[in-house]
Parts: structure tokens; C-alpha cells; sequence
């Protein structure tokens, strides 16, 4: 098969393609015919050298894939070869097939693209453990997503907004403020030129949001603690602004508030069937009425992948990009 490998770490021009045996899937996992593959910001930080894979996964980098069961490995019971499905994979997204465990993949939602679905499980997946299930976002709560034009905030507002929460989203430009608006959010923040907190407390009387799901990390933490509600949580997902910082923690306690994060990627198999199982039974439907929908970037074939990631870390983009393999 062709693959896309890290030749060293470095630039987007270190991505090259190669020639690959086919991966053999294991006992209880499925090999995917790749059709599309997404791309995402550990992929990035992979390829700089910044974050390894985890142990037993691919090295090639790729974390979601959309395609066609090409074989089972032993003890399968979901799937039947040529089901058409979307996965989430520790790695080895970018090539022409990738295996993972059957608990790890769903059904492509009806009338999808194999390039829409390829951009639904990092971020939904992310979303969902993380808003959803860290956050305990409820119907009638604010939900700040810093971030919000970027894959994981376009998902954020469009699935707090479809659970009934309030949604402020804070982005870059007046162009991806637009776009957070018309995806759901109630208030969209130019962090360029508006300071978030003041913002959020006059959006919410005073009172702050009840969950903050933030990428930035560095001075944010301080500000996040301000900005939140009583009894508020704060669920850190990356630190992009800087993965040391300076806070007053006295209003941690004053606030009873709850900062927690996680990573994906290293969790066990059986941590992300649960989250699989979740999302088909609360999300899916709500994909395949069209409620809500990956927002799509740019789509790039495999063997350019490079120009992905130029395209990623230049941070113009407004959601996902994607590979196209088939």
C-alpha cells in the first residue's frame, strides 16, 4: 500500500510517501480500505517529533480514517467486509488501509461522504468525553470554547448548541467570529481585539460559564478562573499558549471549581468503546438528520499531505482538513 511517513522530524515537507506492507489486523480488529483520512494538530506535534505513538501503534501518523472493511481479524462479531465505516485509530491514518479495534469504529452516518465522516471521530470523540462527560455539560449551563473555529470548536458549538446549553466561542478574526455564529454560538469573542472574560460576564449577567474546554493552556488558566461560574468546570484538551502557567488558585476554591483535561489518543481501547457507544446512541442521529454536520475545510490528496499541514499550522483554516486515499 502507499503511506504517508514522517522521514524525520521536521517541517511539513519531511511527510513522504512510501510503500507499506498491509498492517494485519489483530484479534478483534477490522482493516479499513481508506477512502479519506483526517488530519489534526497531533499529527502536527508527531511530525515535529512531540508526540510519539503510543506503544503497539502505527508509527505512520493519522488518528481518524472513513473507508471500507476490507478483512476481519479473529473474534469480529459487529462487522462484515465491506461495511462502510469511520474510526478512531492510535495512528496510521494516512495510507491506503489502516486497522483498528471493531469497538473503535461506527457506522458512516447516513448520507455522509467518506471525507465528512473521516472528519468525525477525533473531534466528536474529543468533544463528547470532554463537554459531555469530564464538562457534564447540561441543557440551560454556558459552555466557552476557546478556539472555536478550529475542528474541535465548530464540533463543540454545534453539539452544546444541539443539547440546549448557551455557547460563547472565542476565535481569531471577524471571519471565523461569523463562522462560529452561524454554526450555533450565541456570542463569538475576537480574542484579538476583545478580552474574553469581560465578554462572558456580560454575556451571562455576571454569573460566568459553567464549562470552559480550552486548547490554549499558558495564561488562559489564570483568565479561565475568572471567567468561569460557581461551582464551574474547566477541562484543558491541549496547550498550545504554553503548558506552564500562573493562577491564583484561591479562586479555585472560593469558586468550587473543577479543572480536569485528558489526551485521546493513549487511552485503552476499551476506554474509547465506551465514548464509540455514546456518541452512536446520543450523536449519530443527530448526523444523519443533519442537525449538525463536520464544518469542512480544504480536502488534500494523500501524497500532499504536506500541503495539509502547511494549511494547518498557517491557522487560517475554519474546521477540518482532510486526506482524499480513495
Amino acid at each position: 500500500m502507499t503511506a504517508v511517513a514522517i522521514s524525520t522530524p521536521g517541517g511539513p515537507l519531511v511527510l513522504k510517501p512510501e510503500r507499506r506492507d498491509l498492517p494485519k489486523p489483530e484479534t478483534g480488529e477490522i482493516l479499513i480500505r481508506v477512502h479519506a483520512a483526517g488530519v489534526n494538530r497531533p499529527d502536527v506535534l508527531q511530525r515535529k517529533g512531540a508526540y510519539p505513538p503510543p506503544p503497539g501503534a502505527s508509527d505512520l501518523p493519522g488518528l481518524e480514517v472513513a473507508g471500507e472493511v476490507a478483512a476481519l481479524g479473529e473474534g469480529v462479531q459487529r462487522w462484515a467486509i465491506g461495511d462502510r465505516v469511520c474510526a478512531l485509530t492510535p495512528g496510521g491514518g494516512y495510507a491506503e488501509y489502516a486497522r483498528v479495534h471493531e469497538t473503535n469504529a461506527l457506522p458512516l452516518p447516513a448520507g455522509f461522504t467518506f471525507s465528512e465522516a473521516a472528519a468525525l471521530p477525533e473531534t466528536f470523540f474529543t468533544v463528547w468525553h470532554n463537554v459531555f462527560e469530564r464538562g457534564s455539560l447540561k441543557g440551560g449551563e454556558t459552555l466557552l470554547v476557546h478556539g472555536g473555529s478550529s475542528g474541535i470548536g465548530t464540533t463543540a458549538i454545534q453539539l452544546a448548541s444541539a443539547f440546549g446549553a448557551y455557547v460563547i466561542a472565542t476565535a481569531g478574526s471577524a471571519e471565523k467570529c461569523a463562522a462560529c455564529l452561524k454554526l450555533g454560538a450565541d456570542r463569538a469573542i475576537n480574542y484579538r481585539s476583545e478580552d474574553f472574560v469581560a465578554v462572558v460576564k456580560e454575556a451571562t449577567d455576571g454569573r460566568g460559564a459553567n464549562v470552559i474546554l480550552d486548547m490554549v493552556g499558558g495564561d488562559y488558566v489564570g483568565r479561565n478562573y475568572t471567567a468561569a461560574a460557581i461551582e464551574g468546570r474547566i477541562v484543558q484538551i491541549a496547550t498550545q499558549g504554553g503548558a506552564v502557567a500562573s493562577a491564583d488558585f484561591s479562586k479555585l476554591m472560593v469558586k468550587r471549581l473543577t479543572h480536569t483535561g485528558s489526551t485521546l489518543r493513549p487511552r485503552p481501547v476499551e476506554v474509547k468503546a465506551q465514548i464509540a457507544a455514546g456518541l452512536e446512541a446520543k450523536v449519530w442521529p443527530l448526523l444523519a438528520a443533519r442537525r449538525i454536520a463536520p464544518v469542512m475545510d480544504m480536502i488534500f490528496p494523500l501524497k500532499e499531505a504536506w500541503r495539509a499541514h502547511e494549511r494547518m499550522e498557517e491557522g487560517e483554516h475554519i474546521g477540518k482538513i482532510v486526506l482524499d486515499v480513495g
